[in-house]
Formats: C-alpha cells, structure tokens, sequence
C-alpha cells in the first residue's frame, strides 16, 4: 500500500487538473450509442419481443437487460484497460519509466494504484449511463448484491490481469493504440458483450472462454437479470478470477523483461 496509495493520489491530482473530457464523453457515447439502438432495434424492428432462439442462447428473454449489462462492462473493460495497459508507455513517453524502473518500488502496487483510480473513474461514467438506459425505459430486475458485489470484485481481478501483459506487449512494441484496439475488437467479438457467445463457431466461442471478461459477464448477468444465489454463481465467480490471476502471474512476468526493452531501445535512438 506504501506504493499504491500515492499512485492512486497522483493520478487523481493529474486527473482533477487535467482530465480529457473527450475521453469521458467518448467513452459515454459507445455505451450510451449501444443502449439505444438496440432500444431501437428491439421496438422497431423486434416488435418488443425476442426471438426463442435468443432466449435460448442467451439464458434470457430480456434482450434489453442484456445488452445494457453488456454495454456497461464493455465501458468498464475498455476504461480500465486503458488505464492499467497504457501507465507504463506512459511513463515511457513522459520520460520517467527509467527512473520508476530504479526505484525502490515492486510494479504490482503500482499498478494496483492505477487500477484503483480507474475503477472510481470508470464506476462514474458507467453509472451514467445506466441512468440514460433507465430514462428511456430500461428496466432491469433488482440484483442480488452478494453476487453482484463478488462479479464486480470478480470483474475488477480479470480485468486488471488481462491488462498487465497487454502492458508489456504495449511498451515492448513501442506502440499502444493498435494493440489494445484490436484487444477490444476481439473482446466484442467473442465474450458476449451484445449477444450471446453461443451464435458463435466453437473455435471462436473457446477463445472467449480463454478470456476472464467472458465467465465475469456471465456472471454479472446472472447477478443482474437472474438474481442467483452466490453458489449458483461459483463456478463463473470461480474461472474468473482463476483465468485473471493467470493473466496476471503472466504479465508480470513478462514486464520487467519488456520495460528494459524499452529502455535499451530509447537509450540507442
């Protein structure tokens, strides 16, 4: 905590001075845009109702519940990886990954300091957007907040694990926006976040299954659409943060390796 608590300080004064409201907005946008056109879709061209086959694949018959929980953790995947994966190339292109790197600090709590103050960011813009979802007639069931609460604690660990070595990848190729837009690309693909993996090849639906974000939405929907009990959540609650922590021992291992790249790499340019 003696790392990640200023961290979290600094960011936030950075972010307080600083903040690129594009950012806000555009990210706003993406969810809110996702919410009404399927809104659209589903009165316009649906007729208010959800085929069987999306019943079926989906484990629900509230389409509109579905894509607005989707829309929401698509926002807060993409916002978090953004913080957590871009902090090192940061620091690279600010000139300070040198002296970070000597420094008397481990790189986890640092991190964990980034991640935090993304998450309070990212908690904000989502929660605005559930607010337009429920101004243009979104209703979605009461939660159960055990399970809400341990999906979103779920959500947060793969998220974050994905974005450690998606960050070596970054400050190793010298080069961020490529690599994390096709990261997202992929992510919408094959992890369900506007319809259900299930419409997908197999070999396409075990990649998403290769990725935490895919069992923590599950998840999240089970605890928002459903309202289960904790156990019957277990299993997804279980492989998410299994699959996150994995991602995560992988990362940082790859990222001392990667930041010296980095560093022999400016130091002959």
């Amino acid at each position: 905590m003696a790392t990640a608590v200023p961290t979290l300080r600094r960011n936030w004064l950075v972010t307080m001075r600083a903040y690129q409201w594009t950012y806000f907005v555009g990210t706003l946008a993406t969810g809110i845009l996702t919410v009404g056109l399927a809104y659209l879709a589903y009165h316009a061209i649906g007729g208010g109702r959800a085929g069987g086959g999306f019943a079926t694949a989906a484990g629900t018959a509230d389409y509109l519940g579905y894509v607005t929980v989707g829309a929401a953790a698509s926002m807060f995947t993409v916002r978090m990886v953004l913080w957590v994966a871009k902090a090192q190339i940061t620091e690279q292109r600010e000139g300070t990954l040198e002296s970070q790197v000597l420094a008397p600090a481990r790189r986890l709590p640092y991190l964990v300091g980034v991640g935090l103050q993304a998450l309070t960011t990212t908690v904000v813009e989502v929660v605005v957007m559930l607010a337009f979802a429920i101004m243009i007639g979104v209703r979605l069931p009461a939660p159960d907040p055990v399970t809400l609460f341990a999906a979103f604690v779920a959500a947060s660990v793969a998220v974050f694990g994905i974005s450690v070595p998606l960050s070596a990848i970054m400050i190793t190729a010298g080069e961020a926006h490529i690599t994390q837009n096709t990261l997202f690309v992929g992510m919408g693909l094959v992890c369900g976040f506007t319809f259900p993996p299930a419409y997908l090849p197999d070999p396409l639906r075990w990649l998403g299954e290769a990725l935490p974000v895919t069992s923590a939405l599950r998840a999240l929907r089970a605890a928002t659409l459903d309202h289960p009990p904790l156990s019957a959540a277990a299993p997804d609650l279980l492989l998410c943060l299994a699959l996150g922590l994995a991602y995560l021992i992988v990362g940082l291992r790859l990222l001392g390796p990667a930041e010296r790249v980095a560093i022999q790499r400016g130091g002959s340019a």
